[in-house]
């Protein structure tokens, strides 16, 4: 009798970092439930994995909504088993100077890093409990340690950090691990779109941040997923309440 495979949810996983997460976690041999707003981006995802022998499924929920979060949760469990991984990911930017944010950008940010990564954690972590296993790994980001320009993101990705040690001291006591890992520059979309907007070109921008980063090199979306890889990992059952700063160099 084979040992059944357990199953992941990755939030904001319709592209980018989250796609190649929840990649990764199905070729490590878990059924991975991949949230994200993008219909067409979790499609492309999901006929992917299923064509190389995974089991994946592709939701479309707001994660900010109580409601489409416990259906999300509740389906997966359905579908694929019990959720005892999650790897919260799913973020957006709206950036500017504090004087000129407006509440709208500030409370978008908010409630998609933090309100999110809450309730989803709060609906898978009844799986875990009951299977006393489970990982819960949150993306933070360098911004965490202050960044111009992202008083929200930067709010918000602390937060997190703050949220990830609280959960591993509330769930320890039932197998259950939280780590934060926060990125440096990943090569993104949403970082392409960042050099659009400086109006250079993301050749120059991504360049200028070599430069910077001691390894000079910027990140690729698989050095984030190779962390969630271990953090995910029965190898890291001793690992709880920990930040990795994935980011080419000593950042905290």
């Amino acid at each position: 009798m084979t040992e059944q495979k357990r199953t992941a949810i990755v939030t904001g996983a319709g592209r980018g970092i989250g796609a190649e997460i929840a990649r990764r976690l199905a070729s490590d041999g878990f059924n991975v439930a991949a949230i994200d707003l993008d219909q067409k981006g979790l499609d492309a995802l999901t006929s992917d994995l299923r064509a190389q022998g995974h089991s994946a499924i592709g939701i479309v929920a707001d994660i900010s909504d109580e409601e489409a979060v416990d259906a999300a949760v509740a389906r997966t469990a359905d579908e694929l088993g019990a959720p005892v991984v999650v790897v919260n990911n799913a973020g957006i930017i709206r950036d500017n100077m504090l004087f000129k944010m407006s509440v709208s950008d500030w409370d978008l940010v908010m409630n998609v890093h933090l309100r999110g990564s809450f309730l989803v954690s709060r609906a898978a972590q009844k799986h875990m409990v009951e299977a006393k296993w489970g990982r819960i790994v949150n993306l933070s980001s360098t911004s965490a340690l202050g960044n111009r320009g992202q008083a929200n993101y930067s709010a918000a990705k602390a937060g997190l950090q703050g949220f990830t040690k609280t959960l591993a001291l509330e769930l320890g006591q039932f197998g259950v691990t939280a780590n934060a890992i926060a990125p440096g520059f990943i090569e993104t979309e949403m970082t392409a779109s960042t050099a659009e907007r400086m109006g250079i070109t993301f050749e120059d921008f991504t360049a200028k941040a070599a430069a910077a980063i001691p390894v000079r090199r910027t990140g690729k979306p698989t050095d984030i997923a190779n962390a969630v890889s271990f953090f995910a990992s029965e190898n890291a059952g001793f690992v709880s309440g920990q930040v990795l700063y994935v980011a080419g160099g000593p950042k905290a």
